[in-house]
């Protein structure tokens, strides 16, 4: 059996619809030494029976219960054989031969790991997708209440705002919704940490790619539509508590125990404060229904601890 240049996965889990248009959007392209492995996660909606029915060519593995982004795309790595191995998200649409040219870059980029395109919003605006590792004091400030009154340094250096959307650079990682790897880095490093269940994975991967002298590139001549966050929306708490959890897990594998600590308190102290000013505003009547539900999220947050999984 010939080797395919490319192995795609696909983790997916309850957007039927989404993962139609991403899968005739990835077999529209002209690379066409494809393998295809779809991940879903105990879906509800059907997605396995389509994906079964229409898309006869792609190899489908049905979960029994929702495994996680990490988990479900280990899972599709043990299965993948191409020389190339792409992480997508199903709430993606591929355009052009981004996939050809993502290929062709690291074939001639032996010393790139990873690779990430251009994401793009549904309106066709470019969507922030390179990052730099983030910092105690980056922590603080993005992702909660006090991001509005960051220091402009801090968010600009994390979001590698000095370099161009156009312009293809050197950086620390990219977002995880269509990231291109080697089967040789994949071999060396290892699968995804499954401990994030979602969020921060692809920060926390690119990191150990980079930890073994592998480049993370953004190279924006390969352009992806990402619908961004379409699966986590269906569980909004969840999505609090995951992607905390999940930025806690990170400072106390990268940073330490302390500073993983004190990221803690103070997140949990953010969410008590939110909570509290939620519950005044509802109490005096103002969007009550908006303010019980943020209310009633905001202490399922606290009642969680926010204890980074491993730990």
């Amino acid at each position: 059996m010939t080797q395919p240049d490319l192995s795609i996965i696909i983790v997916s889990w309850n957007v039927q619809e989404l993962l139609s248009n991403c899968l005739r959007s990835v077999l529209g392209q002209s690379e066409r030494a494809l393998q295809i492995i779809v991940v879903d996660s105990a879906s509800s909606d059907g997605s396995a029976a389509m994906v079964a029915e229409e898309f006869p060519e792609v190899e489908l593995i049905a979960c029994q219960e929702n495994v996680g982004f990490p988990r479900g795309n280990n899972l599709g790595l043990a299965q993948a054989n191409g020389r190339y191995l792409l992480l997508l998200n199903p709430d993606t649409i591929v355009h052009d031969d981004a996939l050809a040219k993502m290929v062709a870059y690291l074939e001639e980029n032996p010393q790139v790991g990873v690779v990430g395109p251009q994401l793009l919003n549904e309106d066709g605006t470019v969507q922030s997708s390179r990052r730099r590792f983030p910092s105690l004091k980056t922590a603080l400030f993005e992702s909660t209440w006090l991001q509005p009154y960051a220091p402009q340094s801090v968010l600009d250096d994390y979001y590698v705002r000095d370099v161009g959307d156009e312009e293809t650079a050197v950086v620390h990682w990219v977002m995880g919704a269509c990231l291109m790897t080697r089967q040789e880095v994949v071999a060396q490093v290892g699968g995804l940490d499954e401990d994030y269940f979602m969020y921060s994975e692809e920060l926390d991967y690119c990191r150990r790619i980079h930890g073994m002298g592998w480049q993370v590139v953004y190279y924006p001549p390969a352009k992806v539509t990402h619908l961004s966050g379409k699966s986590s929306e269906q569980a909004v708490t969840h999505r609090h508590i995951n992607f905390n959890r999940a930025k806690l897990r990170y400072f106390r594998k990268n940073h330490g125990r302390f500073a993983a600590g004190m990221l803690r308190l103070f997140l949990l102290v953010s969410y008590a404060w939110q909570m509290f000013v939620e519950a005044i505003k509802g109490a005096v009547g103002h969007k009550r229904p908006l303010r019980w539900q943020r209310v009633k999220a905001y202490w399922m947050v606290l009642r969680s601890g926010l204890r980074p999984a491993g730990y």
